[in-house]
């Protein structure tokens, strides 16, 4: 039975890459960080295969003790300071954990499996954030990255120590720079989810406006649950490299606030929609979108769920779980 390690284990990813490996048929080894975090709780409940280990990406002793525990076979590093919106209040903080935590998981591994015949195998969630204010479109693994945040920048570290480790020790690792990504289990403070979950609310009666930053910022979005598997993919081969991950599609916020209202049954989305400066980032990433022909190509990897089955996906979770919380508020 192979093994894994995942940090970020509680996060939208962590928890869609446990449930992924499971059903490969993974032992599946789980960081959470902190003593009675309640996340871990949550983990223990709804993944009961997963083997809860502790550690702190800003702790290397601690990470060199949850690899010998865990003894993987494969490290999925997932977890980072992942709202970018709050790197510009905690920058220093996102630049310890998203970018020098990577440092410090690529010495853990290289001190306890990364010498060996059978090396560990090393994933490193880069980001489409670190490309910023794009030099070409669409983005591929050879576009010049531009961060345009804290959290950016802080990926782009992580991202060339990953290399330099693979170039510099032989380590096997490799870096997945993804998209966005989301799914019913994305943060409500995610743009996307506040927004699903807005639309949900508003249909319900339970809320009155939905207040945004920018309208016309455009992403490429795609399903987590496709995206994991990419992560997965990488993983398999006979040599270690970098892939974009990605749609190929973009859309606005505008788009995504006009299909939700729409598949929750709610008309005239404007009137419900206001825009604030104080959502709006200090430097604006404006179009990203993705160019995935080598994952294409060499993972044979293609995304199943496109941007209206997302939407329509994540609108109707938060339909049924805002339901049930009216229900349980008319009997309490």
């Amino acid at each position: 039975m192979p093994r894994a390690f995942i940090t970020g284990v509680t996060g939208q990813d962590g928890q869609h890459m446990a449930e992924f490996l499971h059903s490969k048929g993974y032992e599946v080894f789980g960081m959470v960080k902190g003593q009675n975090n309640p996340k871990e709780q949550i983990i223990r409940e709804e993944f009961p295969y997963v083997n809860i280990v502790p550690g702190d990406l800003a702790d290397l002793p601690s990470l060199v003790k949850a690899l010998e525990v865990a003894q993987p076979d494969e490290v999925y590093n997932l977890a980072a300071i992942s709202f970018v919106a709050l790197s510009w209040n905690q920058a220093e903080l996102t630049a310890n954990l998203t970018g020098t935590g990577v440092l410090r998981m690529l010495e853990a591994v290289r001190m306890v499996g990364g010498q060996t015949d059978n090396k560990i195998r090393f994933y490193q969630a880069s980001s489409s954030e670190m490309f910023g204010k794009v030099r070409q479109i669409p983005q591929d693994e050879l576009t010049p990255f531009h961060p345009r945040s804290p959290y950016g920048c802080a990926k782009v570290f992580g991202h060339d120590i990953t290399v330099n480790y693979r170039e510099s020790y032989g380590l096997w690792a490799c870096s997945g720079i993804l998209f966005n990504h989301e799914g019913p289990r994305r943060g409500i403070e995610f743009v996307t989810r506040k927004v699903t979950n807005a639309a949900a609310r508003i249909k319900l009666g339970v809320q009155d406006e939905l207040v945004l930053g920018n309208l016309d910022a455009k992403r490429d979005w795609g399903y987590a649950g496709d995206y994991v598997k990419a992560m997965w993919m990488m993983l398999q081969q006979d040599e270690p490299d970098d892939f974009v991950i990605a749609t190929g599609e973009t859309h606005t916020i505008e788009e995504l606030v006009e299909l939700a209202f729409d598949v929750a049954g709610v008309s005239n989305w404007r009137s419900y929609v206001r825009q604030d400066p104080k959502f709006f980032r200090p430097a604006e990433v404006d179009l990203l979108i993705g160019d995935s022909t080598k994952a294409r190509e060499k993972l044979g990897w293609v995304p199943e769920v496109d941007f209206a089955g997302l939407v329509r996906m994540m609108v109707e979770n938060d339909l049924r779980l805002e339901s049930r919380k009216a229900r349980r508020d008319l009997t309490d």
